[in-house]
């Protein structure tokens, strides 16, 4: 390991986790065409959170019946 390969190693680690926060910064936060956040995934998301947990609740509970 030599110290030029040690500086272009740290070059491109930082600049990776720049450009890696930027991109997660900008997927955490989606806006429309007004600037305003997004809600419609959020909604989503906590729509399939519940369904998925009524299915897994009504599964497990299907599973002690038949027992």
């Amino acid at each position: 390991m030599n110290r030029r390969n040690a500086v272009l190693g740290w070059t491109v680690w930082t600049i990776s986790k720049t450009a890696a926060k930027r991109k997660a910064k900008q997927a955490v936060k989606p806006e429309d065409a007004n600037g305003r956040p997004v809600k419609r995934a959020a909604v989503l998301s906590g729509l399939a959170a519940t369904g998925g947990a009524v299915w897994f609740w009504r599964r497990r509970r299907g599973d002690d019946e038949e027992t």
